[in-house]
């Protein structure tokens, strides 16, 4: 009945389309009865391998008609569980599921229908589900991937990150999942991947991936109607990713209330991006150093940037909106980039044509004991980033810079159009503040930079910039720039002084 009268309110055909589906799933989840592991000959302790054990229990789970598997406290050692219909994998708490460390007990996975350029011929992970919905994995326990004694596939002679290491968790084209409350840590690769998936809802749960190349915290891949919440990240690779690997665009997101740590990119919608990204919301999240003590495999130890947009790979991204983040650290606070690296998702694919960005808006941004790489909006020539908007927001780094130590002409900064996007090809660019180059209508609004050591270079610059305004600066601590301001062929612009500044503030050449 209760059931019965929440859906008789809804009205909304958002809420019809972002939440009925995991309203659904909580109704059957909730009829279905518990089918217990250690029933189905499961045994804890670590050292037996109950893949097969776990799999009866969810195949038992399935046939009639759903429920819960359980797993109760204690290690239970095991190769790949095949996720189905109508199935939670629930983890008590004192639970750690644990990957075994022989690649046997992984097998590849018949390639799927959805093709993705991470795709090395059929996949391996820990927790797989292909075309399969209604679904979740809940509970306090602990998946635990075992991820520094995970090895490569010597049969791949691919490499990199298509060398069959196994995910902890790899859902594709699935619909309708509820992942909360679990603690995910080490895994081979990638933690957790859901590619081209509708309909998931993650939230609580608590990553910490620092055992192995390539550990992204959660990569949200093609998917639509996704709802990341209430969530803690600590990586070496970067933390929570948006990605296209495929066709399918990322659609229709929204991320909260999250504390997000990585050595690489904390919050990042690239590289790969062929499907495009629309409608993004990211808001209300802290991003700061990890505890992890030990150097990074990638990136630095307070982490390359906080927030990244990134479209080199095609694909168009609109609609987003980042607001109410607090970053402490990184290098770099801000990196929006359009490129054209081109890459194809797979072999047969057409190469993508030149992507686009547009339609942006950032507000109460502060960052603070970041390092000396600027932020950033670039593009490259004959192409723009349109329609970006950024208000409230605060850049403090740590300056200290000599002469020499940084990039002095904007001629220097090379396009490097066909790069990988990362504001380490840069470094120390020209700005202390914010670079600009190839954009149309951009507005700063509410601006506050300084440093807490004193910092040579101009605050702000604009280079092939169209319809350009910044107002309300406040007082610029440590800088000993002569000008607020430069910019090279820059057309249509309004510039206001900053507070104290009385010096130059705008010089414009073409």
């Amino acid at each position: 009945m209760l059931f019965a009268n929440i859906i008789s309110r809804v009205h909304t055909s958002f809420f019809k389309t972002l939440l009925l589906p995991c309203l659904l799933l909580l109704a059957v989840q909730g009829s279905g009865k518990d089918f217990l592991i250690t029933t189905y000959g499961a045994k804890p302790g670590g050292k037996v391998v109950n893949t097969a054990a776990i799999n009866k229990a969810i195949a038992a789970c399935h046939a009639q008609g759903g429920g819960r598997v359980v797993v109760p406290a204690g290690i239970f050692c095991t190769g790949t569980l095949l996720m189905k219909n109508n199935v939670e994998l629930h983890l008590e708490m004192g639970t750690t599921l644990l990957a075994s460390t022989a690649l046997q007990d992984f097998p590849q996975q018949p390639q799927p229908a959805y093709r993705s350029q991470k795709d090395p011929g059929g996949w391996r992970a820990l927790i797989y589900a292909n075309e399969a919905s209604n679904m979740a994995i809940t509970g306090p326990g602990t998946i635990d991937g075992n991820g520094a004694q995970q090895k490569p596939d010597p049969a791949n002679k691919l490499g990199g990150d298509l060398d069959g290491r196994p995910r902890n968790i790899l859902f594709i084209s699935c619909k309708n999942i509820r992942v909360e409350q679990v603690h995910m840590r080490n895994a081979g690769i990638w933690n957790q991947h859901y590619l081209n998936c509708e309909d998931v809802v993650v939230d609580r749960i608590q990553v910490y991936n620092h055992a192995n190349r390539n550990n992204d915290g959660i990569d949200i891949d093609g998917c639509r109607r996704f709802i990341l919440s209430n969530s803690t990240f600590d990586t070496d690779d970067d933390a929570i990713v948006l990605k296209c690997t495929g066709a399918a665009a990322v659609e229709d997101v929204v991320i909260s209330n999250c504390i997000v740590s990585s050595f690489c990119n904390a919050i990042k919608a690239g590289t790969e991006s062929t499907g495009g990204f629309r409608n993004i919301t990211i808001s209300n999240c802290v991003i700061k150093p990890g505890v992890n003590a030990r150097p990074p495999i990638y990136g630095m130890r307070g982490g390359i940037a906080a927030l990244s947009l990134e479209i080199v790979d095609g694909g168009i991204m609109e609609g987003i909106t980042i607001s109410n983040i607090a970053i402490e650290g990184t290098a770099c606070p801000l990196y929006i980039r359009l490129g054209n690296r081109a890459r194809k998702h797979t072999h047969s694919a057409p190469v993508p044509p030149m992507g686009q960005m547009r339609n942006i808006a950032i507000s109460n941004i502060t960052a603070y004991g970041t390092g000396n790489y600027s932020a950033s909006i670039t593009a490259i020539p004959g192409h723009y980033v349109e329609n970006v908007s950024i208000s409230n927001v605060q850049f403090f780094n740590k300056g200290g810079l000599q002469a020499g130590g940084y990039i002095a002409d904007v001629k220097d900064v090379k396009e490097d159009e066909k790069g990988y996007p990362q504001p380490t090809v840069w470094k120390e660019l020209p700005s202390s503040g914010l670079f600009i180059r190839h954009a149309r209508n951009v507005q700063v609004n509410g601006l506050m930079l300084g440093s807490e050591a004193a910092d040579p270079r101009t605050p702000v610059i604009a280079v092939d910039v169209e319809d350009l305004q910044i107002s309300k600066v406040a007082k610029i601590n440590n800088n000993t720039a002569r000008t607020f301001f430069y910019g090279k062929n820059v057309r249509n612009i309004s510039i206001e002084a900053p507070l104290g500044w009385k010096q130059a503030v705008q010089q414009t050449e073409e």
